[in-house]
């Protein structure tokens, strides 16, 4: 068995690649394996891909058939992944040489089932740290205890995939899997459901992935269709805290950070196609009317001005017949 497995999708990011498979060859281990799932690249990518297959020490390389977005391509990963640890890099971002090192030895001396990481942000020339907002460092805790306050920023706001390491146990206990077909925000009910479900975390200081931020590419700079996932995203995290035996504790915190989303997409809606502007309106609107309505009049009444006003704007729009039909 693999020490550790590092699950890596590309898609179309040729620019970049290169960058990400020399950190990668930098971080390489006898003990180390480099999943490299293509994901139907149709600009070069797959030729970089092959040629790293043979000269990356530990690499395999998966190819799907057709793109199926990040959740897919990292669930095939770790579909094939073998490893003691896995771990998660995105196509477009790098690492420095020797953090899977440094960052194996942080979890087998702490023993728990995942631990998080702060990480480089990194846009054009200018670099940001950004650190997972939970202040207790280098502990093993209990990571529900980590879902609240509701009312500020927590580990599950901090949902990057690849900034932390994950016992392979897991994924024999279905805690690792993301949400098949999810375009954008997958990583938002895959890290609710590891802080509610998974037995201990831990957080460290450790900073050794550099996340490049404005590709042109990535789904956060595109204003189409695919960026309304974050509705069904959201919609599950709220359902499935919703049937947790401490639902009303947490259930103010799924809904405030859903509000919080849409109000985000709301207040740059001008990004949007104008067809997919109309449908973020009108799909944010059902959404809210799906909210638990108690937790939902507790957010409202606790947001600032602002972004109460937008929201409850929106949750006045009248239904459409066919939902009110169903």
């Amino acid at each position: 068995m693999p020490k550790l497995s590092v699950i890596v999708p590309f898609y179309n990011v040729r620019q970049y690649a290169p960058d990400t498979l020399r950190s990668l060859r930098a971080n390489a281990r006898d003990d180390f394996e480099f999943i490299l799932v293509d994901d139907c690249s149709s600009d070069g990518t797959a030729d970089l891909l092959a040629r790293a297959e043979d000269e990356l020490p530990g690499a395999v390389l998966v190819r799907h058939e057709r793109n199926g977005g990040l959740a897919t391509a990292r669930n095939t990963g770790i579909d094939r992944a073998r490893g003691e640890y896995l771990t998660f890099l995105d196509g477009d971002d790098w690492l420095a040489p020797g953090h899977y090192d440094r960052l194996v030895a942080v979890i087998e001396d702490l023993g728990c089932d995942f631990v998080r990481t702060d990480h480089v942000q990194c846009t054009a020339r200018s670099r940001t740290l950004s650190r997972v907002p939970h202040g207790r460092r280098n502990v093993s805790l209990d990571p529900r205890d980590a879902i609240l306050p509701a009312h500020r920023s927590t580990s599950v706001d901090y949902a990057y995939a690849w900034a932390g390491i994950y016992h392979r146990r897991l994924v024999d206990r279905g805690l690792l899997h993301f949400t098949d077909g999810l375009r954008t925000a997958e990583d938002r009910p895959w890290i609710w459901k590891l802080h509610r479900e998974a037995e201990s975390f831990a957080v460290t200081g450790l900073l050794g992935v550099f996340y490049r931020r404005g590709v042109a590419s990535s789904l956060t700079q595109i204003g189409d269709v695919r960026q309304l996932d974050f509705i069904r995203a959201f919609d599950q995290v709220v359902a499935e805290t919703a049937a947790d035996a401490d639902a009303a504790r947490l259930l103010p915190k799924a809904v405030r950070t859903y509000c919080a989303i849409i109000s985000h997409h709301l207040g740059s809606i001008e990004r949007f196609e104008p067809a997919v502007a109309r449908k973020l309106k009108t799909m944010s609107a059902a959404a809210l009317r799906r909210m638990p309505q108690d937790a939902l009049d507790e957010v409202l009444a606790s947001m600032d001005t602002e972004r109460a006003t937008r929201l409850r704007r929106l949750r006045r729009r009248p239904a459409p017949a066919a939902e009110v039909a169903a």
